[in-house]
């Protein structure tokens, strides 16, 4: 089998909150008449820079085309030789390492007729435990706003949730306090995401703050500036909750292991570079005796789906993940959306070859847009995710 072609579409998808995300949908084509396809997820996020699309395919041609789509790993040294690794998890390189990857996996594993689990390893799970997020609040007017989404994400079957905090403590903890007040034990908050906002000596003043509510905390993520490997490791000796950090690079991951900064690597496709990448990776946490968790930019169905089948072979998956993607957009650009019960990701169907999710042309065309280009937004609605300005 032979790789005949590449293509990459740009869609935007609205999110509830306004918020229109940028992603590339990904096809492969082969000479067998098998497409693959994959998701560059989510570009539109700080930094703000983006690739052109045309140029971008037309690089991805020329070391693709011709080539067997089952030497995965030769051309993910082609794609990190294009697009090497950085020290930044939303480095736009890794999001183009992963579209391919995710492509390349899903064509090979229709080829033989079995589930991207399957080329990964088999399954040792069906279903994945996950959270939903709670975006972070600026101002105590959010407080109830957020409380509400609670509300209704617990109506749809989510009762684990996952609080971005560190810009507004006092409204941190007037929302922990109004949790605990209305739903007492029916609500979990698995993890506070400082997201690097904070030195490690101000998030521990904060977690000793925000832990007094025992709503069933399973972390603390990303509690020291970024690739501050002797901040993590000094808040990790300082409190009882397991440490909790993204991975971003190879290079990234050795430096907390050196430092024992971590008791949880988050490892998720976009941010490493696709399917290969995260698969080493956890092997390599499950070497340092480190536990994982499914990490998330905050994808569409197809990349959902490609975490999904990763995280049903990982034996140290053993905390809630985050992939909840699809839930926070009003659309979405497959036939079969992936599925979503009580509280749990559900693997694709095993007998479904590859990923096991199929594109919708006429939905792609309903959000397909010319480019990745920004428009008139501000950096806090990028940080916040919030509606863009008219």
């Amino acid at each position: 089998m032979k790789i005949t072609d590449i293509t990459l579409t740009v869609v935007g998808i609205p999110r509830h909150t306004g918020f229109v995300n940028k992603h590339i949908i990904v096809k492969i084509y082969s000479d067998e008449g098998i497409v693959g396809i994959g998701e560059m997820s989510d570009f539109s996020h700080l930094p703000r820079y983006a690739p052109d699309v045309e140029d971008l395919t037309n690089v991805l041609k020329s070391f693709l085309i011709g080539e067997n789509p089952f030497d995965i790993m030769k051309l993910n040294q082609e794609l990190s030789g294009n697009f090497p690794e950085a020290m930044y998890y939303y480095e736009k390189g890794s999001f183009i390492r992963n579209g391919v990857d995710v492509a390349l996996y899903d064509l090979c594993a229709k080829y033989l007729g079995i589930s991207v689990a399957d080329m990964l390893g088999g399954r040792i799970r069906e279903k994945i435990k996950v959270c939903y997020p709670i975006f972070r609040m600026r101002f105590m007017e959010e407080v109830e706003e957020n409380v509400e989404v609670i509300r209704q994400r617990l109506h749809q079957g989510f009762d684990t949730f996952r609080l971005y905090v560190g810009k507004n403590i006092d409204a941190d903890e007037a929302f922990l306090a109004a949790v605990k007040s209305e739903f007492g034990n029916e609500v979990k908050i698995k993890s506070l995401d400082f997201s690097h906002l904070l030195d490690w000596k101000s998030t521990l003043q904060a977690v000793k703050r925000l832990t007094k509510y025992d709503l069933g905390l399973e972390m603390i993520e990303s509690p020291a500036f970024a690739n501050d490997y002797e901040g993590l490791h000094h808040i990790r000796m300082r409190t009882d909750y397991p440490i909790s950090e993204h991975v971003w690079s190879t290079k990234h991951q050795y430096e907390m292991i050196k430092h024992d900064s971590v008791d949880i690597f988050n490892i998720s496709p976009i941010f490493i570079g696709g399917l290969t990448a995260a698969k080493r990776a956890a092997a390599v946490a499950e070497v340092a005796r480190k536990s994982v968790i499914l990490g998330t930019t905050q994808e569409l169905s197809i990349g959902t789906a490609s975490m999904a089948h990763l995280g049903a072979n990982l034996v140290n998956l053993n905390y809630t993940s985050d992939p909840t993607g699809p839930e926070l957009y009003i659309g979405d650009v497959v036939k079969n959306r992936i599925q979503y019960q009580n509280g749990y990701l559900h693997v694709p169907d095993r007998n479904v070859p590859g990923l096991g999710i199929e594109l919708d042309e006429n939905l792609i065309e309903t959000y397909r847009v010319k480019d990745l280009s920004w428009g008139n937004v501000s950096v806090h609605q990028l940080q916040d995710r919030t509606a863009q300005t008219k």
